[in-house]
This record gives structure tokens, sequence and C-alpha cells, in this order.
């Protein structure tokens, strides 16, 4: 690779950084992620990161795992830290347009050239710990992608001495890369039904899978409202001796929508009590950047995680807390893209999170007529998704994401959703098709929405971003 101006990076250096890592075991982008120790070690992670000089080491963590609402639940702590003056990382996953998304300081990507850098700093590393282990192969193999990127992370953090981390679990949590740090918080925003083949079939075998975040004497806030999951936290949290605090315990929280935002931006209001470890604080009409009521128990578990901090004697003060709460964009979350016709989209992949999509769109919006597009992933419940979404849309639009084996076939979801609604739905082979169909159908009075896993929401997203600037052009 060739060095570059400072501050510049060439496309071809961008390029082959960008292979050597889509070029690792990407379990991102495989029909089925194994989650088992004979694939998943965090041995292999805590060597990678000895041989960069433990860069988690020196960072003051929050890690945030929850099968859903955990990457918004993240962006919140870290706006909120980054508005009290805490020079602030974010490690988030997956990307929606370009991967230094994942390794954000103060809100801002990771620039290219640094992204670059990064690479380049571990590809001698990695490329040895893959020599080593081609001797055991097929039992054993160098890092993956995502133990890479997390490492890039955990690295640029380090490297550009931000004073807090707030990480994202990736998958699970006993095994996921991320789970070689010790936080200051440990965070389980809610447990729900996925990745089942993963993590079990269970709301109980997920909590604890989720569960193996929580570190002896580490605080874990929990904003789990199952009762056997609560159950299977609570016991975690007694054998690590790990003071716990609960939604509906120590903390409470009331949620106000927006009305309206098919017209213009408003905002939703949370109230929210505690009282737990630090003394009891109150927090009345808090405007939330981000819409669904959803995002009300989101922003409640993220104060209460500032809560903890503050009884640490972190110095969170209340103009902070609005300040990053209001201002926070996070994108592909129930995201306004256009007005007249509303154009939303969202990243929601499971039964759980389509539910709170439909229940934002009855509190928020109000149209003439919804039109949906809807592609999603394998080994997901699609046919539990597809009977909530259908009666809910005067016309729906099925088609499938590009360029990822992960995708479910167009066929086999056209299969599922006649199965499921008893008839024949429209159906696309490349989102920008569905897009182009649905623009055809609506009028400015109705709402097009886009859903079914981050990855259709990346791809429609852009064709609605390019639209959008042909017309101002």
């Amino acid at each position: 690779m060739t060095a570059s101006p400072p501050g510049v990076v060439s496309l071809s250096r961008r390029e082959a950084a960008l292979r050597f890592l889509y070029q690792r075991i990407d379990y991102e982008r495989t029909v089925s992620m194994p989650y088992h120790q004979g694939k998943l070690k965090l041995a292999r992670m805590r060597e990678l990161l000895r041989r960069l000089g433990d860069p988690q080491e020196s960072l003051p963590i929050v890690h945030v795992a929850g099968t859903k609402g955990k990457g918004s639940t993240a962006a919140m702590v870290a706006a909120v830290l980054t508005a009290a003056g805490y020079r602030t990382g974010l490690f988030t996953s997956p990307h929606l347009v370009g991967m230094e998304e994942r390794l954000a300081i103060d809100g801002s990507p990771c620039p290219p050239d640094e992204f670059v850098q990064l690479v380049e700093e571990l590809a001698p590393v990695v490329n040895q710990m893959d020599a080593e282990a081609e001797r055991s192969y097929p039992t054993d193999f160098g890092p993956t992608f995502f133990e890479v990127v997390t490492a890039m992370g955990f690295l640029r953090f380090a490297q550009r001495g931000v004073q807090v981390a707030v990480v994202e679990v990736g998958l699970g949590g006993r095994l996921d890369s991320t789970n070689v740090c010790r936080p200051r918080v440990s965070v389980i925003t809610s447990i729900s039904l996925d990745h089942t083949k993963q993590l079990g079939k269970t709301e109980e075998a997920i909590a604890w899978e989720k569960a193996g975040i929580i570190k002896r004497g580490v605080p874990v806030v929990s904003g789990v409202t199952h009762p056997g999951a609560r159950e299977v936290i609570r016991a975690a949290c007694r054998r690590k001796r790990s003071r716990l605090v609960e939604v509906e315990r120590e903390f409470h929280f009331d949620y106000r929508p927006p009305r309206g935002l098919e017209r213009a931006p408003a905002w939703g209001e949370v109230d929210f009590e505690y009282d737990g470890p630090g003394g009891a604080r109150s927090y009345q009409r808090v405007r939330l950047g981000l819409v669904g009521r959803h995002q009300g128990a989101n922003a409640a578990v993220a104060l209460a995680t500032l809560a903890q901090l503050q009884a640490a004697g972190w110095d969170i003060p209340e103009s902070a807390i609005r300040i990053g709460l209001e201002s926070l964009v996070w994108p592909a979350r129930v995201e306004v893209l256009a007005r007249r016709p509303v154009v939303i989209i969202d990243a929601a992949h499971n039964v759980a999170s389509v539910e709170a999509l439909l229940r934002t769109l009855e509190e928020s919006f109000s149209v003439r007529k919804r039109i949906l597009i809807f592609a999603t992933t394998q080994e997901k419940d699609v046919a539990e998704m597809l009977r909530r979404l259908l009666p809910a849309f005067d016309h729906v639009l099925l088609t499938q994401y590009l360029d990822n084996p992960r995708a479910v076939p167009l066929a086999e979801l056209c299969a599922t959703a006649r199965a499921v609604s008893g008839r024949d739905w429209p159906a696309f082979g490349r989102p920008a098709e569905a897009w182009q169909a649905a623009r055809s159908l609506a009028s400015a009075e109705d709402l097009i929405c886009v859903t079914g896993s981050f990855f259709i929401a990346a791809q429609v997203r852009h064709e609605v971003q390019g639209a959008q600037i042909a017309l101002k052009a």
C-alpha cells in the first residue's frame, strides 16, 4: 500500500483495507452464524489485543447487550457523555453506509485515512496469527472480521485518548468479541426471541447468554421485563456479586409520543424516576430525538446507566442529559427521510422490533394509506413478522437485499407471505425496483415504510437519498 498525504486517503488504499477485512471470516455475511466456543474464542480475541498492547485496559467502558435497543441505548449514553464534556468513543454494529461508522468519537465516524491506518497497523499482527493458526486448521483459524474490527475500535479509542467508550455487543454476550473488557457498567436492555438458533429458543436461555457480560462486582442495569429472563439476570448478578438496578424496581418511566410526524418534526417526551445507588433523581419532560415508545424504554435504561456513573463521581449535569437525548440522530430507527409522502426507514428485524415499529406508526403518524417495502434475513421468524406487518399496510412490496447470502430469497419470502395471508403479493428482484414501485403508488398524503433488516434499510435509504439529491440538482 502506498502512502497518502496526511488527512487524505487514496481510493486504492481504502479498497485494499476493506478487502483485507472482508476476506476474513465474516459471520455478518454468512447464512448461519455459529455460536459456540469452537468457533468464537475469546482466547483468540484476548491474544489479538495482547499483541496490540491491550488497548481496552486503559478505557473506562460501558458495555451494552440486549435483544433490541442496545444500539440506540448505547448511542444515547454516548451522546449524553459527549454533551457532558467527556471525549466519548462509541463502538456499534452493523454499519449502514461505511464501516467507519462503527468507530465513532463524539458522534463523528472515524475519518477514512485514520481507518486505513488502523487496518494497516493491525494487518501484520493478524497475518502472523493467521500463519500460526494454519498449523491447526480447520479446528482453529485467525481472527475473524468482527474480532479485527472490535480490536480496531479499542485501539482507536485508546490512541485518541477517549475518556469513556460505550461498546455495543455484536451478538449474544457471553462469547461476543467485545466481552474481553472490564466495564464500569454492564447493561442489558431487553430480552425477546431472536437469533434462537444461536442463543436458545426461550427468553431464559437468551438471557443466560446475554448475562455472560456481567463481571464480578461491576454494577448492572437491566431494562428486561420478561419474568423468567429477569430471574436469570438476577441469579447471574448474585453469583457475580454485582449490584443490579432494574426497570420497574429502581427506576420507572412514562413516555408521551409525538403526534403529527407526517407533517413536521416533533419530540416525544419521557419522565424518569430513579431511586437507587447514588441517590434519588427525577427528570421530567425530557425530549427524545428518537421516536417511539420503545425509545422511551431505551432512554430510561440509558438514564439509569448514567446514574451509575454519577454515583461513581462522574459529572453529568441534567443539562447534558437533555441536550444529548434531544439532539441524538440515529439512522434507520423510525427515521423520517422525507415528507409528502412520508418515507420511513427502520431496521426492525425481529418480531419485538416489528411490534414496536407498528405501535410507533399508530401513535405518531396519521396518513391516508400505508405502503410497505419488506426484505429480511434467514434464520429470523419471518412468518410471525409478516403476520403482524401484512394487515397493517394497504400495499406490501416484497424484495430481497443484495450482495449478502443471508438475505431470504425472494421466492421463499413470497411463499411465506402466501402461507401467512392466503394471497400473493407484488415482488421485486431489486430494492431499487421496489422503491420505484412504492413511489408510484404513493400520494402526498401517504406513508412508505421500509423495514426487515439493517441491510434493506441501508440499500433503500441509499436510493431515497440519491433521488433527493437528483431532485435538488
